[in-house]
């Protein structure tokens, strides 16, 4: 039996990812360099539930964003939480992160590493505690909804979202395991 933290159980996060002009690659591990951090995601649950979120063009994201400048990563994490999902970070573990490059002629913004950076990726618990504040520069998001892992997956897939439906089992996969510790 393969271990759940096998990446090739994971297809869409076994190979490199394009998102526009960055091109990533997604590694398991803890270790990093926050220098080198961009933006930052978390897998979030509230109790044993997945908290997805959806956005104005009926797609469903992953909670995080980019950095504002002089932002450390928990910081952002915590901002992007309440912006997002309008909830309160609880806990966060770090377990991955995608390596990127830019194919662009400029950075994304000043502040942010370039053309290398990283996106840290990780689980934590959020408690929701009011509505997402909707920030004018951000995606405009319409529904936040705890819902099981098999339904959370659904959801990300049916928007052609396999590579966040992936991180979803892969981070369920490795909450279990860390549990059982």
């Amino acid at each position: 039996m393969r271990k759940s933290t096998d990446l090739t159980l994971y297809p869409a996060l076994s190979n490199d990812i394009h998102w526009g002009v960055v091109r990533a690659r997604f590694a398991l591990g803890e270790d990093f360099e926050e220098s080198m951090v961009s933006n930052v995601t978390i897998i979030p649950f509230a109790g044993e539930r997945c908290v997805i979120f959806q956005i104005a063009d009926g797609s469903w994201e992953l909670p995080g964003g980019t950095l504002e400048p002089g932002e450390s990563y928990i910081e952002g994490l915590r901002r992007e939480v309440r912006e997002e999902l309008g909830a309160e970070l609880e806990s966060y573990r770090v377990f991955g992160q995608f390596r990127c490059e830019s194919g662009s002629k400029t950075p994304y913004r000043p502040h942010i590493p370039y053309p290398h950076f990283v996106r840290v990726v990780g689980y934590g618990d959020v408690r929701i505690v009011g509505e997402p504040l909707n920030p004018e520069d951000g995606e405009q998001v319409i529904a936040v909804e705890a819902v099981e892992l098999e339904e959370a997956v659904k959801r990300l897939e049916e928007t052609g979202r396999q590579d966040i439906a992936d991180l979803y089992k892969l981070a369920y996969a490795i909450r279990q395991g860390d549990r059982l510790k």
